[in-house]
């Protein structure tokens, strides 16, 4: 499974972004999703999870309310909508995939993992 995350950028406090992230293959309907989020000097933290099925979604409490998480099979792909943007949301995202249902909210639950993109949210 290869993960290619895409849409970051530069944007002021309140504003949104919405990421992409498209894996390669035919099992992209077996995978459960994630996002994750490393900021300069801290460790990863997780974002937003979905399952395989897209039945259910899972927020860190620091985004509830203001990121969307959401998946489309028909293009192997899943998104992070965000929204009411902060400074200290500005760190590097990374999608993540693993075939288990279990654990979304674990980094060690996801063995496949894209390269990151960058979010930078200016104040």
């Amino acid at each position: 499974v290869q993960l290619q995350a895409s849409g970051g950028g530069l944007v002021q406090a309140g504003g949104s972004l919405r990421l992409s992230c498209a894996a390669s293959g035919r099992t992209f309907s077996s995978l459960k999703m994630g996002w994750f989020r490393q900021a300069p000097g801290k460790e990863r933290e997780f974002v937003g999870g979905i399952t395989y099925i897209g039945d259910s979604t899972y927020y860190a409490d620091s985004v509830k309310g203001r990121f969307t998480i959401s998946r489309d099979s028909a293009r192997n792909t899943v998104y992070l909508q965000m929204n009411s943007l902060k400074p200290e949301d500005t760190a590097v995202y990374h999608c993540a995939a693993d075939f288990s249902p279990l654990s979304t909210r674990a980094i060690s639950s996801y063995a496949y993992w894209g390269q990151g993109t960058q979010v930078t949210v200016s104040s």
